[in-house]
C-alpha cells in the first residue's frame, strides 16, 4: 500500500527496475520474484496474440508503454507506434531499448495522462496493457475510455487487457490498483461511444489470487515456495486453456470499435 502521487509512484518503480533485464518487474508485478513476471508476460503475450498481427505502416498509441515492450514487438513488424507514460524514466528506458534494436524511426515516446491525452492523432490500433485498473481517483476511468475513444480512427480497434473479474473482487486491491468487474468496464466502454466487439480470457487458474493477499505478510522463503508452486499449477492451465475460459478469468482482453453515426 501506498500513498505516493500515481506518477510519482509510476517514477521510483522505473527508477528501480525499468533498466533490469526485459524491464519486467517495472511493468507487471511490483516487487515479486522474476519467476512469476515471466509467467504474467507469457500468458499476456498469448492472449495478445491474435490482436497484435499487424499490417505494416499500421498506426498505433500504446497507453502505459513501460519500457516498451509492445511497441517494440509492433515496431518490428511494421507499424508506426507513439507510447505514452507517466514515468519520465519509463519513456526514457522505451527510447534507449528502441534505439538499441534499431527501432527508433518507427517509435516515438512521450511523457503523457492518458486522462488528459490529446495527441490531435488518431491510430488505427490503440493497445493498453493493465493500465485502466490503476486508475482510482473519481471519473478517472470514463475520462480515459473517453480519451482513448477520441484517438481511435474510424474502423480502428482498441485493445485493452485488466483485471476485470466477472464479479467484484477486492482481495488484491490496493492504493494503486483496483480489480473492477467486467461490467464497470463495460459501461465506461459504452457512455464513451465504443463497442465490444471480443472478450477473452487470460488467467483463469485461481491458485495466484488465491495467495496473492497473503504474500506479503508470509515469511519471505516461505511466500517464495508459495508462489513457485502456486504459479507452477497455474501455467498449464492458463497457458492452454486462457483465452477459453473467459468468465473463470481474473484479467480479460476487451477489443472495443469506436460506433460512428
Amino acid at each position: 500500500m501506498t500513498d505516493v502521487p500515481a506518477p510519482m509512484y509510476w517514477e521510483q518503480r522505473a527508477r528501480r527496475f525499468a533498466g533490469t533485464g526485459a524491464g519486467l518487474a517495472a511493468v507487471c508485478s511490483y516487487g515479486m520474484p522474476g519467476f512469476y513476471n515471466r509467467s504474467i508476460d507469457l500468458c499476456q503475450r498469448l492472449a495478445l496474440a491474435p490482436w497484435l498481427d499487424v499490417a505494416v505502416g499500421t498506426t498505433v498509441l500504446d497507453i502505459g508503454c513501460g519500457v516498451g515492450r509492445w511497441s517494440r514487438q509492433l515496431a518490428r513488424r511494421g507499424a508506426i507506434v507513439t507510447g505514452i507514460d507517466l514515468a519520465p524514466t519509463m519513456v526514457a528506458e522505451a527510447r534507449r531499448r528502441a534505439e538499441i534494436e534499431r527501432l527508433s524511426p518507427l517509435c516515438e515516446f512521450h511523457v503523457a495522462d492518458i486522462t488528459t491525452l490529446d495527441l490531435n492523432r488518431r491510430f488505427s490500433l490503440i493497445l493498453g496493457i493493465t493500465v485502466l485498473q490503476h486508475l482510482l481517483a473519481p471519473g478517472q476511468l470514463d475520462a480515459a475510455v473517453q480519451r482513448l475513444a477520441t484517438h481511435l480512427a474510424p474502423g480502428g480497434r482498441l485493445v485493452l487487457l485488466e483485471a476485470a473479474p466477472e464479479q467484484r473482487v477486492v482481495r488484491c486491491d490496493t492504493a494503486v490498483f483496483q480489480a473492477r468487474d467486467v461490467a464497470s468496464y463495460r459501461t465506461a466502454f459504452a457512455a464513451a461511444g465504443l463497442d465490444v466487439e471480443h472478450v477473452t480470457g487470460v488467467d483463469p487458474a485461481p491458485f495466484k489470487t488465491w495467495l496473492l493477499p497473503y504474500y506479503r505478510h508470509l515469511p519471505k522463503p516461505l511466500a517464495v515456495a508459495s508462489l513457485g508452486l502456486a504459479t507452477a499449477l497455474s501455467l498449464p492451465i492458463d497457458v492452454t486453456l486462457g483465452r477459453r475460459y473467459r468468465t473463470r478469468s481474473w484479467h480479460k482482453v476487451f477489443v472495443l470499435s469506436r460506433r460512428e453515426h
